[in-house]
């Protein structure tokens, strides 16, 4: 068995990064410390045409699968711009699957394309503050209306609503007191991102400051019944479909976060003399670094592994889950030696490792909690009794 990348998929390696080496540590420490979306990266993402990479070709997309797409989004996260790069481009990847999969072909159309051009920015409202991972508790309701549903209720770590024009929103359209299951009754909608009617306040956070995470109040939003994706009350199970791409894909990107790290503090190790000769020829720096690659080494190929898995249509949920779960702890481990290796330095902004560093904390805790990654291992692998 050969393991390794396939000619298209070193391409997709290559001309990302080619894309990405326009944007420089400088760039990122702007958008970081301002608070600024990076647009002009966005929209060389875009113009590259690596924005649609999962989309259908009759949309303009590249039809690729997620392997691709993580070949891809490790490319961007590893060369420099870290989570602030990749999550400017996530959503474009797993958050339209729903779309893709049970919208009409007039919805494709009409929303997919802006898309994939980079022409409309889209945000994701599904965690609520008094629901969190229990989706099943979620209050936004959806009341019947004429021609559509008026909407009202609040979403919360809304990432990219401040630059959004559409927001894909999961509502209750039945109580839950009077569902058969927990899980019935929610439905699922892309539609405008409606000022007016809904007010989005920035949340400040510990990193990731290029990309905004917000609060987002919704009182009495007109959707129209056109707007809604799918059957009424079937949502939550169109949302299943794109959540081991996310899994895997968050764990890809922090892999790619903790080998700049990596990179970084190698380098800084052979330059940095002290006491007459390189600090990185002491075991003390080398064995820490040395281990964060065996780590972030094989987290990769679990993400790869539980990537291929999802395009062959084969079952991926626990490969998805330990992908993320490995991935995010292998790239904070590798964040945090980075700093240490750096010493004082690591603590200032010039050598980025402290950037990777804040960034490297998200994916262990979204967007799900490595508690619940090995409750769910626990119990769909080792036949444990559910402990939740």
């Amino acid at each position: 068995m050969e393991i390794n990348l396939n000619e298209t998929q070193r391409e997709i390696d290559s001309s990302v990064r080619k894309v990405c080496a326009a944007f420089d540590d400088g760039y990122w420490t702007d958008c970081d410390q301002n608070g600024r979306f990076p647009e002009e990266f966005h929209a060389a993402m875009a113009k590259a045409g690596w924005l649609g990479i999962t989309m259908p070709e009759d949309l303009g997309g590249a039809g690729l699968g997620v392997t691709d797409a993580s070949i891809m989004m490790h490319a961007v996260t590893s060369s420099g711009g870290g989570y602030a790069a990749g999550s400017a481009l996530h959503i474009n990847l797993f958050g339209p699957h729903a779309v893709v999969v049970h919208g009409t072909p007039e919805q494709k159309a009409e929303w997919l394309v802006p898309l994939v051009k980079g022409e409309q920015k889209a945000c994701f409202g599904v965690t609520e503050p008094d629901a969190g991972l229990d989706t099943s508790s979620i209050t936004t309701f959806a009341t019947k209306a004429p021609g559509g549903y008026r909407v009202s209720g609040r979403k919360i770590w809304t990432s990219t609503a401040q630059v959004a024009h559409k927001i894909l929103l999961l509502t209750r359209t039945m109580p839950r007191a009077e569902c058969k299951r927990p899980t019935d009754g929610m439905s699922l909608f892309y539609t405008d991102l409606d000022r007016k009617k809904i007010e989005v306040r920035r949340i400040k956070k510990m990193g990731r400051n290029a990309v905004d995470s917000n609060a987002v109040f919704i009182d009495d939003l007109f959707i129209p019944e056109s707007h809604r994706i799918g059957d009424e009350g079937k949502g939550f199970y169109y949302l299943l479909d794109s959540l081991n791409p996310e899994r895997i894909l968050v764990g890809i990107e922090a892999i790619g976060v903790g080998r700049d790290a990596l990179q970084r503090a190698a380098t800084y190790a052979r330059e940095r003399v002290v006491f007459g000769r390189p600090i990185g020829k002491n075991q003390g720096i080398q064995h820490p670094l040395a281990e964060s690659w065996t780590a972030l080494e094989s987290a990769y190929w679990m993400c790869l592994r539980a990537a291929w898995l999802y395009d062959n249509q084969l079952p991926c949920g626990a490969e998805a889950n330990a992908a993320k779960l490995l991935g995010a702890r292998a790239a904070f481990e590798a964040c945090t030696r980075a700093v240490l290796t750096h010493g004082g330095m690591g603590y200032a902004r010039e050598f980025q490792v402290e950037r990777l560093f804040r960034e490297s904390i998200l994916p262990r805790i979204a967007p799900v909690t490595e508690q619940l990654i090995l409750s769910f291992i626990a119990e769909k692998v080792l036949n444990l009794p559910k402990s939740y």
